[in-house]
């Protein structure tokens, strides 16, 4: 009972979904340009699961829908027509014939917006393509990121039961990850920004450190900063990477929350106590040059994806401090404009996010 219970948890971690052409003439959505690197192997028309040992690189459009609440991603039901008021739809997909083109595609998207700033969203596990697109898609536009969205699609298999597959293709997928990050970099990106959920945390610290291992501390030059949203990663590794990468990108950011339930069983199927985004004290990643933010009283669902999801949490963030701020030289300064308690352990800070009606509450009081 108690595995089963694990699988029906586990299987929530992300709505099953694929992609559906808008018919033409279909009025509604605002497009959002997804730019994607990806190590899925194409099975016909589709990039399944599994793995390639040569990077794909594809631009979608996805029309994002008026009639929704914040942090959804509503799916077209198979038992109506598609709705361009209500559903998100795949306005284009192109597929690039070489990696060059897509770097020049991505030059001109950043020379039309005036902009020279990507960020590159990294999926967790349990995500089929169409479920990784979809989701970066909506937080892009719902937190009105600045700057150009790339999404690394690394292999899932897109399956609950897939968690052992999943942690493999990470590893499988590291030099891929690294490939697109120089694409983005070789079509004039000054300033890159990694936000990463879930598993794919891990996959940003494996591909950051051998990007290091390999060129040395200057290969993260271009990386202006990190943000881990529930990162499933031991907490070791973590920093057993850190360690390695050495001087970590500034700011560095972890979404954390002790109400993730995901993370909660993750922690019990590898025997230990800590995955990074549920751990208990900052104390444990106190020497590192770090911001925790602590969503517990956000949660939402099972908790794993806080700041995508939370339409409270996604107003805070877009009308207090922004992730455009939270992505500035100065964003440790900022943490002082959120409701809740800030606590700095030796180099870490810790905010623990209160809603505004119970910023009063203390420490103790903790979720």
């Amino acid at each position: 009972m108690r595995k089963l219970m694990i699988v029906l948890v586990l299987a929530g971690c992300a709505a099953r979904g694929e992609f559906t052409m808008a018919p033409a003439g279909l009025a509604g959505g605002t497009p959002e340009t997804i730019f994607v690197g990806t190590t899925r192997m194409k099975d016909g028309e589709v990039y399944a699961f599994g793995r390639s040992g040569e990077p794909a690189f594809l631009r979608y459009d996805i029309a994002i829908p008026p009639d929704r609440e914040p942090g959804k991603v509503n799916w077209p039901p198979r038992t109506r027509k598609p709705d361009g008021k209500r559903d998100f739809l795949t306005l284009d997909q192109r597929d690039f014939a070489s990696a060059d083109e897509f770097s020049a595609a991505l030059r001109a998207a950043m020379k039309l917006r005036g902009q020279k700033d990507a960020v590159v969203y990294v999926h967790g596990f349990n995500n089929t393509m169409a479920e990784g697109v979809y989701r970066v898609a909506q937080m892009h536009h719902d937190l009105e990121v600045p700057g150009v969205a790339v999404h690394y699609a690394w292999p899932s298999r897109g399956s609950a039961l897939g968690y052992v597959y999943d942690r493999d293709s990470v590893l499988f997928a590291r030099s891929g990850f690294v490939s697109l990050l120089d694409e983005v970099e070789d079509a004039g990106a000054r300033d890159i920004i990694i936000v990463a959920h879930s598993m794919g945390a891990f996959l940003t610290m494996e591909g950051l450190r051998q990007m290091v291992l390999k060129d040395g501390p200057h290969a993260l030059d271009h990386i202006k900063g990190v943000v881990l949203i529930a990162p499933d990663l031991d907490l070791d590794v973590f920093r057993a990477q850190a360690k390695d990468i050495g001087k970590l990108p500034d700011p560095f950011v972890i979404f954390g929350s002790s109400r993730d339930r995901v993370l909660n069983i993750s922690a019990t199927l590898s025997g230990t106590g800590d995955r990074l985004g549920n751990i208990d004290s900052v104390e444990k990643i106190a020497d590192l040059n770090v911001i925790y933010l602590d969503t517990a009283a956000y949660s939402t669902g099972t908790g794993h994806l806080n700041i995508g999801e939370n339409p409270a949490l996604l107003k805070l963030f877009g009308e207090l401090v922004g992730i455009s701020d939270a992505f500035t030289a100065d964003a440790r300064a900022r943490v002082g404009l959120l409701p809740g308690l800030v606590l700095t352990v030796r180099n870490a800070t810790e905010v623990v996010l209160r809603p505004v009606g119970a910023i009063g509450d203390t420490r103790a009081a903790r979720p």
